[in-house]
């Protein structure tokens, strides 16, 4: 049918919810939004300026200022990541922007800047769009929301191999201790903590494979489609 949903998938990091997503999005071609990729963007500014990460004044500046754009390719497995027009898709996983997105993530300002942007994006459905609010405060009215979850230990295994892939020379206890701090950071953050939302469809992905994981998803997605035509 014509219907393009609205997909939200959110979940902590190293849970597989962007991997989740950018197939997902692929399979319905539908467009993905890696809200997160927008953070890092920013914080790698942050980082590149030298600007300190208390001179919250400063950041938000940069916020305002700044040029973040995401470039879809059917091509590509995921967008491409633009900062003031230089591609920083790279650049934007380097664990030295991990350890401090969060930072630059709670700061209320930036998020009502970046608020803008993805809502913007979201509004016309056929989109997948996947971060840590997305379904909460990014798009509440969303038709399906998903929040993806894994225990910790998984979590950290599947961080440090997508890290060691690219390159980067990282250690699993580093790696774990990055993601209980990210964890800590962004649940108690005081504007749009990370959190399920009320409505949201758990999807464990401990000890499953993505595919089963994306098959799960798929078929919440079919049923939605049959009610929505149902209603119609």
């Amino acid at each position: 049918m014509d219907k393009r949903l609205v997909i939200a998938i959110d979940g902590p990091a190293g849970a597989g919810k962007s991997t989740l997503a950018k197939m997902l999005a692929k399979k319905l071609n539908y467009t993905y939004i890696d809200t997160g990729a927008m953070y890092r963007a920013l914080t790698l500014k942050v980082l590149n300026q030298n600007v300190n990460f208390k001179d919250i004044d400063k950041i938000i500046a940069l916020a305002n200022s700044t040029i973040i754009e995401l470039v879809n390719s059917p091509f590509a497995d995921q967008p491409k990541v633009l900062l003031d027009g230089k591609d920083v898709t790279k650049e934007i996983r380097d664990p030295l922007v991990s350890q401090h997105v969060s930072l630059v993530a709670k700061i209320p300002e930036v998020r009502k800047r970046m608020l803008v942007l993805q809502r913007r994006i979201g509004e016309n459905g056929g989109v997948v769009m996947d971060g840590r609010d997305v379904g909460t405060v990014v798009l509440p009215n969303a038709d399906l929301k998903f929040f993806v979850t894994a225990d910790i230990n998984s979590r950290a295994e599947r961080r440090l191999k997508d890290l060691l892939n690219q390159g980067y020379e990282v250690d699993y206890e580093s790696v774990l201790e990055e993601l209980i701090e990210r964890d800590r950071i962004d649940s108690n953050r005081e504007v749009a903590p990370l959190r399920p939302a009320e409505d949201a469809i758990f999807i464990d992905t401990t000890g499953s494979t993505i595919q089963e994981n994306l098959d799960k998803i798929v078929s919440y997605i079919e049923k939605k489609l049959i009610q929505i035509e149902g209603d119609n």
